[in-house]
């Protein structure tokens, strides 16, 4: 029925994409329409397996199709440490979810999100819990726009 429903609206599947930190892992998921990135409340990180249920929660409850994930890939290009352990984070939730997980490059989207809190005027208190969901917008809506 909801297959339906979606192609008689020319509906897109849902992109969930996630901003991996050690504390937070930021969240948002695109619009129906595959258009724009909005932001959903952060995941405050407890255990791997906890962190893993709750993601694959999301994506059943919000019908995702894809799940995007910020590979922190260094300025140089090349993959370090903490892109080896994203990759893994990301098979883990491939399998969890039993969906498809695309890395995308987010090189500089931290640093986009802490400028764009910055200049709105958002105390530093504030800004740190932003900053991630913020960054997976950004993650994002840069992936749309490639599409």
């Amino acid at each position: 029925m909801k297959l339906v429903f979606r192609r008689m609206l020319s509906l897109k599947p849902r992109i969930l994409a996630l901003d991996l930190g050690k504390k937070r892992i930021g969240m948002a998921i695109s619009d129906p329409l595959g258009i724009t990135a909005q932001g959903l409340p952060n995941l405050e990180r407890t255990t791997k397996r906890a962190d893993l249920a709750e993601l694959a929660r999301q994506v059943q409850e919000r019908d995702v199709s894809l799940i995007l994930i910020g590979n922190p890939i260094n300025m140089n290009g090349v993959e370090g440490r903490q892109s080896a352990w994203t990759r893994e984070f990301a098979d883990a939730i491939a399998a969890r979810a039993g969906r498809p997980v695309r890395l995308w490059d987010e090189r500089l989207t931290t640093v986009e999100a802490s400028r764009v809190l910055r200049a709105s005027g958002i105390g530093i208190e504030k800004r740190a819990r932003a900053i991630d969901r913020l960054s997976a917008v950004i993650l994002l809506q840069s992936y749309l726009d490639s599409l």
